[in-house]
């Protein structure tokens, strides 16, 4: 059973925020009056920074976003704020998330039913959710495991995770991933694997000689891997673990 990874919130406010916002973000944050909106921010060059989900609140907006990468997403939207009227700064509260039932004040996580509520509180809540099972059985990357700077989100899933949005316009790295969306035939990406055996997370899979990907969250048989298509056809190793594409 894994424990949730750690939340902080950083609030927006100002009259500029959600415009400010929306040009940088992968997804269309106007569509946060109907509950939370998951996006990312990307590099010019289309790699992930930072992940997240948008909330609206009654002073403006709120980003709730792994602690471990809360700094460099608030230094980022400082960067580009420039004359924005928009105020960020980090907000005292606290995620709760479960699988049960959801309570009034709670929204549906945006990325799959599967993986219940969350909710903004003043207190956290513990959970004794399986999430790395239920990230498994759906293949639903997490920060620093299965999302890093070396990232594109497309192979990431975000499409079927409701993370980009092609429609809303520009934002920063949307020519990269428009490009890929469109004008290629995506390579590799992160897929189900069924494993025999345990290796740590970012070992590399070979197929015959060949580097054939990485392997991360392993639960129950099963675990994420990203793979180079055309290399996994077949049984696959990873320091000792037996693999097999499902």
């Amino acid at each position: 059973m894994s424990e949730m990874t750690e939340r902080t919130l950083i609030q927006l406010t100002g009259p500029d925020a959600p415009d400010f916002l929306q040009g940088l973000v992968t997804n269309d944050i106007m569509k946060v009056a109907t509950g939370p909106v998951y996006a990312a921010l990307l590099t010019p060059q289309g790699k992930y920074i930072a992940d997240f989900f948008v909330w609206k609140t009654d002073a403006g907006l709120a980003l709730d976003v792994a602690t471990s990468h809360a700094p460099t997403l608030a230094q980022r939207l400082t960067m580009y704020r420039l004359r924005a009227k928009v105020d960020i700064s980090e907000m005292a509260a606290h995620i709760r998330r479960g699988t049960g039932p959801m309570p009034q004040e709670a929204a549906p996580d945006p990325r799959h039913a599967a993986l219940g509520w969350r909710q903004i509180a003043d207190t956290p809540l513990k959970d004794d959710t399986d999430w790395d099972a239920l990230r498994v059985a759906h293949v639903i990357p997490e920060t620093r495991i299965e999302l890093t700077p070396d990232t594109y989100i497309l192979e990431a899933g975000f499409e079927r995770l409701n993370g980009i949005d092609f429609r809303k316009g520009c934002y920063v790295g949307q020519e990269i991933a428009a490009r890929m969306k469109h004008k290629t035939e995506l390579k590799k990406g992160l897929v189900q694997v069924a494993i025999t055996g345990t290796a740590p997370v970012g070992t590399a899979i070979t197929a015959g000689d060949k580097t054939a990907g990485t392997l991360f969250t392993q639960s129950g048989g099963h675990a994420i891997a990203h793979l180079r298509f055309d290399r996994a056809t077949g049984e696959m190793t990873a320091d000792g673990a037996r693999l097999r594409r499902t």
